[in-house]
């Protein structure tokens, strides 16, 4: 029997990630996403495996999405926080996944506030490792998923215009955006205050703007990001009210987008914040979908990493 696999040992961003290798993880999504469609959701691919979820940041989505994944796919799933490892007493991130690992863990799930903790734990782990988030580097899982949302309502993205709409230089989902849009072949604009842009992200390949009027204007899809107030130095901006009145995405605003053009956003969303409610609960919202395709596509990379479906 042959196994479909990802040709690595983890999944630690998608700026080394090919388009081929997002091909082959959004295929299997697809097919784990008639898993969840079940009544029974329920398979042995993982039968015997274990997934520890380490997180060191809250979440809700993302970690119940892993948690969910692995029991889905038949996996033990252990869900490991900060405020219960012994890193409270004082122990070192690699001896707690040291300690881990030789639990007889096969994957790793790392959600950690310093850019780069995933793939220093990769390169000392015999087991496999999924960054769920580091530091303000990238969100590789977020990335998977919102592609994986924009193909299966737009089909062929090359050519559409994507808009990065809010706090740029504080978000992990941007990048990972970023990263796995230009290899689609899409037209990326980021847009926010100029406080909250990125230095030299004009060199990415992608357009940069604080006029929203003018990055709105025909755009097919737009991301809303969270304002990082927990990354964030003070006085980027003035005011919450200010932030919403001058960069928030309301219907007025949603007009001058394509008709049909996506609004999506990666949560936790502040309503009334960077978007309104009408239009985060709007038809042309992919909100509560992209939690769905989360899932799924996290199923698919425990799948394609520790476990294996048959091609037939």
């Amino acid at each position: 029997m042959q196994f479909l696999r990802l040709n690595k040992k983890d999944v630690l961003g998608l700026e080394d990630m090919s388009r081929s290798e997002m091909e082959l993880i959004i295929r299997e999504a697809q097919k784990m996403k008639q898993v969840i469609k079940q009544p029974i959701k329920k398979k042995a691919d993982l039968r015997g495996k274990v997934v520890v979820n380490l997180f060191f940041e809250p979440s809700t989505r993302t970690r119940s999405s892993f948690e969910l994944a692995g029991k889905y796919l038949g996996a033990d799933v252990i869900n490991v926080t900060a405020s219960t490892s012994s890193v409270v007493k004082g122990e070192t991130l690699l001896d707690t996944a040291r300690t881990i690992a030789m639990l007889g863990t096969d994957l790793l799930v790392m959600r950690h506030a310093a850019s780069g903790a995933p793939h220093f734990l990769a390169k000392h782990l015999d087991c496999s490792v999924i960054n769920a988030g580091d530091g303000m580097h990238e969100h590789p899982t977020q990335g998977l998923l919102d592609l994986y949302t924009m193909l299966d309502k737009l089909g062929d993205l090359a050519g559409k215009k994507m808009v990065l709409l809010g706090d740029i230089s504080h978000s992990r989902v941007a990048r990972s955006n970023i990263y796995a849009m230009l290899k689609f072949g899409v037209e990326v604009t980021l847009c926010g205050p100029k406080t909250l842009l990125p230095v030299g992200a004009a060199q990415w390949g992608v357009k940069v703007t604080s006029n929203i009027e003018e990055a709105l204007k025909d755009a097919d899809i737009i991301n809303v990001l969270r304002l990082q107030l927990e990354r964030q130095k003070k006085g980027l901006f003035p005011s919450i009210r200010e932030y919403h009145a001058c960069w928030g995405l309301d219907e007025r605003r949603l007009r001058l987008a394509h008709p049909n053009a996506l609004v999506m956003h990666p949560g936790p969303m502040n309503r009334g914040v960077e978007i309104a409610s009408s239009v985060a609960d709007s038809m042309q919202s992919t909100i509560e979908e992209q939690v769905t395709n989360g899932v799924a596509v996290r199923m698919a990379l425990l799948n394609l990493l520790i476990g294996g479906e048959s091609n037939d």
